[in-house]
């Protein structure tokens, strides 16, 4: 690295499994950009508002943010994109001279996979598992690129999920009904399913063998969309699969996100063909030796 190197970070704690400096040094190298990404792990959310201080004095060029402060970071920015202000969470942060601007990447990046379906998800029921921020990102990208006629969400707390919504203020463009989950026989209607809940995830606390919903509720009628990406084919996608309907990989919303943060910071285009390759190739690996 030169001292014109440029560095952008991800902000988070425990995150040095995160793939995103694969995804993002992937990038820089294809178009031969004098950056590279890093993972700065904070202990405390303390210590959060201290390590922005920091990369202001340093010149950090920009962050991404995972759980659990995207929302902690926001009284410590200087301002908030109309996405991540609607969300009251930032995922992205850009320094330009010392002033960070927030951003939040996830709600254009969920929506970008479920473009070509626009059409067959107009008028009909959607139904989303979880109730933090995935969920939350996945509501609003349905409010602001999509007409859906109603948005079922399925969680275990509703209460939980009710002030999720007052909170961030949702203005109820798209009808939101909350459910509980184990009372998910209305999934039968629905054209998409996404799951924005951790379940599934290797290594999920022993929950990485099950699905959120009751197999029998899948048809092929429907259009799967599971956030959890490790592993590539979870347990709810196979279970989509085997009823015929089409799936969605959460991959492409994590390729999604990151691209549009790469331009934030760059304003280039992530090469992502070349990323998508590199990506798929080192989680196929590493689950191949988790195999064997």
């Amino acid at each position: 690295m030169t001292k014109a190197t440029k560095i952008f970070a991800l902000l988070g704690r425990g995150v040095d499994y995160s793939y995103s400096p694969l995804i993002h040094n992937c990038a820089f190298r294809e178009l031969g950009l004098p950056c590279h990404y890093t993972v700065f792990n904070i202990a405390e959310p303390d210590l959060v508002q201290v390590a922005l201080r920091g990369a202001r004095a340093l010149g950090i060029a920009g962050f991404n943010v995972t759980i659990p402060y995207k929302k902690t970071v926001v009284p410590f920015l200087d301002e908030l994109s109309e996405e991540a202000a609607s969300i009251q969470a930032v995922n992205t942060i850009v320094n330009e001279g010392g002033k960070l601007t927030g951003h939040n990447t996830d709600i254009a990046g969920f929506a970008a996979p479920l473009l070509p379906y626009r059409e067959s998800i107009t008028g009909r029921m959607v139904s989303i598992f979880g109730a933090g921020g995935a969920a939350l990102a996945a509501i609003l990208a349905f409010n602001r690129f999509f007409t859906p006629a109603e948005i079922l969400l399925f969680v275990r707390d509703p209460e939980k999920a009710r002030s999720l919504l007052k909170e961030t203020g949702y203005d109820n463009r798209t009808s939101v009904t909350i459910i509980p989950q184990d009372k998910a026989e209305k999934i039968r209607e629905c054209r998409l399913i996404v799951n924005a809940s951790p379940v599934g995830t290797r290594g999920g606390n022993g929950e990485e063998s099950i699905i959120p919903l009751d197999r029998e509720l899948l048809n092929a009628d429907q259009i799967v969309y599971d956030m959890v990406y490790n592993p590539l084919n979870t347990p709810l996608l196979q279970a989509a699969q085997h009823a015929g309907a089409t799936t969605i990989s959460g991959i492409e919303m994590l390729i999604g996100q990151a691209e549009r943060s790469f331009t934030l910071w760059t304003n280039m285009k992530m090469p992502l063909a070349t990323v998508r390759e590199a990506l798929l190739q080192e989680i196929q690996q590493q689950q191949s030796r988790i195999s064997d």
